[in-house]
C-alpha cells in the first residue's frame, strides 16, 4: 500500500512526499509566507504581428502584436489594446523584438507599463532600404490588478513593422509577489 508522507521541523518546514515508481517525489515548503505557485495560475503568453504595420517617421507608435502563439490566462488582448493585463500579482519577464524595414535613420522599441516606457533598445542605420532588428526585455512588478504592458515601436525616417516569427512580445510570471 502507498502513502504520503507529511512531515514538518521546528522551522516550520513542511515536506511532503508521495510514493513514486523510482526514486522518490518530494515537495519541501520552506517556513515562509507567500503563494505557491502551479501551472493553472502562472500568465505567460507569446504573441506576434499578423500583418505588416506601417509607421510614421519620427512618431512612438504602439506595435500591433495580433496573432497568439499562446496566452496561458486570456490575459493579452489581441484585438482591441493590444497589451498584456495580468490577473496574478508578481514579477514578470517581458521581452519584446521587432524587426523594421525603411530607409535610413534610426529604429527602436519600448516596453511600457501604464503608459510610461520602462525598457527600450535600438540602434541608428546608416545603411538604405535594409531589414533591421531591435529588441528589449525587462524585469518588472505588475500589481495583478490594474498594470499593464504594451510593446512599441519608433522609425525615424517611416517604414514598416513586418510580421512573423521575427516580431515577437511575450512574457511570463518569474515569481508571484
Amino acid at each position: 500500500m502507498s502513502q504520503v508522507i507529511i512531515a514538518g521541523d521546528t522551522s516550520g518546514t513542511i515536506t511532503l512526499q508521495a510514493p513514486a515508481v523510482s526514486g522518490s517525489t518530494t515537495l519541501t515548503l520552506p517556513a515562509a509566507t507567500g503563494t505557491v505557485m502551479v501551472s493553472g495560475n502562472m500568465p505567460a503568453f507569446y504573441v506576434t504581428i499578423g500583418t505588416n504595420q506601417s509607421l510614421s517617421s519620427g512618431t512612438v507608435t504602439k506595435l500591433q502584436f495580433n496573432t497568439e502563439t499562446f496566452d496561458t490566462n486570456s490575459n493579452f488582448d489581441s484585438t482591441t489594446n493590444y497589451r498584456f493585463t495580468p490577473t496574478v500579482a508578481g514579477y514578470y519577464q517581458i521581452n519584446l523584438s521587432q524587426e523594421f524595414s525603411n530607409t535610413t535613420g534610426t529604429q527602436a522599441v519600448q516596453i511600457q507599463r501604464n503608459g510610461s516606457r520602462i525598457a527600450s533598445g535600438g540602434s541608428p542605420n546608416t545603411a538604405t532600404n535594409g531589414t533591421f532588428m531591435s529588441a528589449c526585455s525587462v524585469l518588472c512588478l505588475l500589481n495583478g490588478s490594474t498594470d499593464y504592458v504594451e510593446a512599441y515601436g519608433y522609425l525615424s525616417v517611416g517604414g514598416t513593422a513586418f510580421n512573423g516569427s521575427s516580431s515577437q512580445f511575450s512574457g511570463c510570471l518569474v515569481r508571484a509577489s
